[in-house]
This record gives C-alpha cells, structure tokens and sequence, in this order.
C-alpha cells in the first residue's frame, strides 16, 4: 500500500471475562507444562457469545466511538476469523453488518488464519484506494474456540487460545492514527503445517475428532525438516518487517510500541524478543497474557489496547505485526496524530517479576 492517505478512525474490542490459568491447571484443563512454558496469566473465555457476536459486539463500541453519522459512511464490510462461527453455509459477515452497521454495502468473509485480521484491513485499504467516491470500511474479527472440538490449551501447544471480537475503522477523510504502510508477505510453501498428512476430508472432523495442529507439525516437519520450516518462517516474518519499516520511512527503533501476536512466551522469546533484539516492555506481551490468542484479531486488539491504556500516544509510532496459517505476513506501521478520547490517560501497570520456565525468579 502507497499513496493516498488511510487513517484509522475508531477501534473496538469485546472480550469476555478471563479465567486464570492457574484454575486452569488446577481443573485438570491446562497442561503445567503448557502453562510454565507459555508463562500465560489468563485466558478470556465466552460462555456463550460466539465469534460473530463478539466482532459485532466490537464493531458497534467502534461505530460508538466514531461518531453517530459512522456507520452511514461505511462502504465495505470485512469479517475474519480462524475457527467455527456458529452455523454452517453460512455469512457472518452479513451478520456483523446487519447487526453493527447496516446499509447495503458489500460484507464479505476472510479466511486467511490468524493473519486474517490485519490482511482485511490490507484489502480493505486497496477497495478503498480504488474508487475516490468510497470513504470507510469496517474490519472485524470473531472467534470462540470452544471444546469439544477445538481444546484451547491442547490444541496449539505454546499458544493459548481466547475468546473475542475486535474491529477497526478504516477511513479516507481521517482519524485519529495514520496508516503509514501496509505490507502482507506470503510463503505456500508452508501451507502444509497446518493440514499434515491427514487426506483431504468430506466434512468437518473426518479424520480427527478434534483440532490437533501440533500433530500436523510433526507431520510436516517430517517431511521437510525442521531447519527448512524454521528459515521459511523466519524469512518471512522478516521479509514483512522489513519491507513495511522501509516504505514507512522509519526504523524498528523508531517504533514507540510493537503490538505482536498474542503467542506463548517460549514462542515469543525465540520469534520476536531475540530474533529482533526486542525489549519485552516496548511490546504488548504484558496485557497479551492476560488475554490469550484471539484469532484473527491480535493486532487489532493490541492497537486497541495501547491506544485505550496510553500506551501510545499522538505523534509516536507503532508496529503491528501478524503472521497466520498459509503462511502468510502483514505488518503495519502507524501514527498516532492525536490521543483518543476513549484512552484512560495511564499506562497499564506491570506485574510481578517474572519467573523462568523452572519457576525460579526471572
């Protein structure tokens, strides 16, 4: 993306309450070894509101902070998500907008994993761009990874998996944050990670009778090693950091606040703390571990929240970044121009010190 000025002019999250990890474990749900390892403090679980609910729950504090008038100038409705939203042959994306925004603009679904989120807001950028009459589009995401199928400790060992909806309101007439650069990197070659050996089903849950992604890890990496899947996958997170940093104009030291994925400690350490000489304290780990992995919508909701806590503020600079299933990439720079007036005008206080994966003080 390049040109034309975007603005982000309004954000929203909808979480549900979360459940410590440490009742987890005690209940028998959650692994010690999972919990000491993703070094998790809690998860938001919904005990009810699926996906769709949660992003059009999100979708509507986002209109409500935008302004009354918003939701008329919506012209294009984008709804990611990782897992399943409820029904079957199905549009919950025509869902979000009937209840969140209404109108007849065009709604459409986005299935690109976990990079879903920040690749809608690319493509929402593009249909924008392309016509000068278009103003705003909406972007939401929408997950409840709910048992039996789906176990949000077990099934990804080393990413916790939540609960939530976020949305993000993408403008051509301004807003608070500048969308300074876009960029979405792509690797099929990875693609098979996430499917392994199994043989391509007739429905849902043929083979297995729940999602086990680790499994089809260990399939894939059989077959092509595991040095092959590590060099891909880094290769592509930073061909993404790179290139939006470049057509940013900026530096990584430069940024003021990295909204990373909401991934387990261990995953985060090896990816992104050391891998890019990142301080902890520059990011969102320490609000993400209270929260878990929402899909589709981490860097959204980790906007949201050092925009909402004051974390970030007008005139610094923050990187986003995402990576998802496929394997695909979108990082995104962004200008804070203005404080918002929904930000509670104090940092997020830090928590206790942290302990090492034996338990012993960090």
């Amino acid at each position: 993306m390049a040109g034309d000025d975007l603005f982000i002019a309004s954000l929203g999250t909808r979480l549900p309450p979360p459940l410590p990890v440490a009742e987890a474990v005690a209940s028998g749900s959650c692994a010690p070894g999972v919990a000491r390892a993703s070094r998790m403090r809690s998860v938001v679980v919904s005990d009810g509101e699926s996906g769709p609910e949660l992003a059009a729950g999100a979708a509507s504090v986002a209109l409500e902070r935008a302004g009354g008038q918003a939701a008329a100038d919506v012209d294009l409705v984008l709804h990611a998500h990782v897992y399943h939203q409820g029904h079957v042959v199905w549009a919950p994306a025509s869902y979000v907008q009937r209840v969140a925004v209404g109108g007849h603009c065009p709604a459409f679904q986005v299935q690109q994993a976990s990079n879903g989120g920040l690749g809608a807001v690319e493509l929402a950028s593009a249909y924008l761009l392309a016509a000068p009459e278009r103003s705003a589009a909406l972007v939401t995401t929408g997950d409840r990874f709910a048992p039996p199928r789906f176990d949000r400790f077990g099934s990804d060992p080393g990413t916790v998996y939540a609960d939530g909806g976020t949305a993000l309101l993408l403008s051509r007439r301004g807003g608070f944050a500048r969308l300074r650069s876009l960029v979405t990197v792509s690797e099929p070659e990875l693609e098979g990670m996430h499917r392994g050996d199994d043989p391509f089903g007739a429905a849902p849950f043929e083979h297995r009778p729940m999602v086990d992604l680790d499994a089809h890890k260990r399939d894939f990496v059989e077959r092509h090693s595991l040095s092959f899947s590590i060099a891909r996958v880094g290769a592509g997170q930073r061909a993404a950091i790179k290139q939006a940093l470049s057509r940013a104009g900026a530096g990584l030291a430069d940024m003021d606040r990295v909204a990373l994925p909401h991934l387990g400690h261990r995953r985060l350490r090896s990816g992104y703390f050391r891998a890019f000489g990142l301080d902890e304290e520059r990011t969102t780990w320490h609000w993400s571990r209270t929260v878990g992995h929402l899909g589709a919508g981490d860097p959204i909701a980790g906007l949201d929240h050092l925009v909402g806590s004051g974390e970030l503020r007008a005139g610094q600079l923050a990187l986003l970044v995402s990576v998802g299933a496929g394997f695909t990439w979108s990082c995104a720079v962004v200008e804070m121009l203005r404080d918002v007036p929904w930000a509670t005008g104090r940092c997020a206080a830090r928590e206790e010190p942290e302990e090492h994966e034996g338990g012993e003080a960090a």
